[in-house]
């Protein structure tokens, strides 16, 4: 079994910065696909950006520019260095993990991130 633990959320004022941290610890797993989403009240998850192995990144259109996700594949963390925060920002930041010896995708319990205006 694979726990995720997130880290860094907060309250921030518009323009500010942030940086979310998750690790896994537990079984040792081979992690693929890492992946922070977010998810706000009365909306739908949504991806916010991931990372794979080999660094390529992929990022939602709102995010574009001002977040940033990173990883540390040696001690299987996940990083997300958020800039420029807004209002829309705001809601329960979960991060991901894949990994590719069980097929099982584990999610950390989120951790809380607002931006005040």
């Amino acid at each position: 079994q694979v726990q995720l633990v997130e880290s860094g959320g907060g309250l921030v004022q518009a323009g500010g910065s942030l940086r979310l941290s998750c690790a896994a610890s537990g079984s040792v797993c081979r992690i693929n696909h890492m992946a922070w989403y977010r998810q706000a009240p009365g909306t739908q998850r949504e991806l916010v950006a991931s990372i794979i192995t080999d660094g390529t990144t992929n990022y939602a259109d709102s995010v574009k520019g001002r977040f940033t996700i990173s990883r540390d594949n040696a001690k299987n963390t996940v990083s997300l260095q958020m800039n420029s925060l807004k209002p829309e920002d705001t809601a329960v930041y979960l991060c991901t993990m894949f990994c590719t010896g069980n097929l099982r995708r584990y999610w950390g319990q989120g951790t809380q991130v607002t931006v005040s205006s």
